[in-house]
């Protein structure tokens, strides 16, 4: 099945005083695919991630959003995307409405006062609204950070380790509501975690990173099976990621 791309990444290359962080990246996401980009630490997500949101330039390759270069279309491009990471902080004296207000501003989102009561009520934090951040749980601060990443509706969702700070009734609340939008909506969403079973139940495909580089690319089980040479039944994404921190730049060979 052919699905109109949302994000086209051609051979980024990321260094940082000399140190590889992302070599040579090309990879595509269609509209409605939930994907995860996984891999241990120092893998280069998050420097891919930064790059897709702008935060930091590729030194070489280029990154297409909705078919715009994200260097010449970024307001149009940045305001059909949103991104959530339970490690970007809000504004400790503003309470969570008034933090959800200013995000709403910046994403012209109409009829805001409405759309935040409905995704408090949609995240069970609407007893929270008028409380300033500073007091807020981690787990309240995820979800405050959640109701953020859907204010603009977006067609493409990045999100960074979403359900970090949730506990497990949270965490399967979202996770069923990511998969309830694609049914609905056919949201996108790139999705990085280090918990690997959240990961083979969320996600449909599976880019897997090794020093920067991508070196699988499919569903979970297909990952698994490439990575491990073993012709399992069931995904193993937590074996295949120990097993490339445990053998280090052999993982490419």
């Amino acid at each position: 099945m052919n699905l109109p791309m949302l994000l086209e990444i051609s051979g980024i290359t990321k260094n940082f005083d000399g140190s590889m962080a992302v070599d040579n990246v090309s990879f595509d996401i269609g509209k409605g695919q939930i994907v995860g980009l996984v891999g241990p630490n120092g893998a280069g997500k998050s420097t891919i991630v930064h790059m897709i949101l702008g935060l930091i330039a590729p030194n070489a390759g280029q990154i297409r959003i909705f078919g715009k270069d994200t260097r010449r279309h970024r307001e149009e491009v940045f305001g059909r995307l949103n991104f959530m990471s339970p490690y970007v902080g809000f504004p400790n004296r503003l309470t969570v409405f008034e933090n959800l207000s200013i995000y709403a501003r910046l994403y012209n989102v109409k009829n805001r006062k409405d759309i935040i009561h409905d995704l408090l009520n949609l995240f069970s934090i609407a007893d929270l609204r008028d409380k300033p951040m500073v007091g807020l749980s981690s787990g309240e601060v995820t979800c405050v950070g959640l109701c953020k990443a859907f204010l603009n509706n977006p067609d493409l969702l990045i999100l960074d380790e979403p359900f970090a700070s949730l506990d497990p009734h949270a965490a399967v609340q979202v996770k069923q509501m990511l998969l309830d939008l694609r049914c609905r909506q056919n949201i996108t969403v790139l999705h990085t975690s280090h918990n690997m079973s959240q990961v083979e139940e969320l996600c449909d495909r599976v880019i897997l990173l090794d020093h920067g580089r991508v070196i699988a690319d499919g569903t979970p089980i297909e990952v698994t099976r490439r990575v491990l040479q073993q012709d399992r039944q069931t995904p193993a994404l937590r074996e295949v990621v120990l097993l490339l921190g445990g053998r280090g730049r052999n993982a490419t060979s």
